[in-house]
């Protein structure tokens, strides 16, 4: 009887361990942690250049200057 309860319950702490395996989500939390930061990275930087527009636009004409020689 007792090789009986032994091995039934090797056979369950087994079938938990494969079960638990089966759900590690590790590796996918990692992966939303990622796309919500890389949306947030967007979302930055798309800010920013609304803000700074102006100055970009100013940068980039000034650079266009001093390539035609005018600078």
């Amino acid at each position: 009887m007792r090789f009986l309860n032994e091995a039934l319950l090797r056979a369950l702490v087994g079938w938990h361990n494969l079960e638990a395996s089966m759900k590690d989500e590790e590796g996918q939390t990692l992966a939303e942690y990622g796309l919500i930061m890389a949306v947030i990275s967007i979302g930055v930087v798309v800010a920013a250049v609304i803000a700074f527009r102006e100055a970009i636009i100013g940068a980039f004409d000034g650079a266009v200057d001093c390539l035609d020689g005018s600078c």
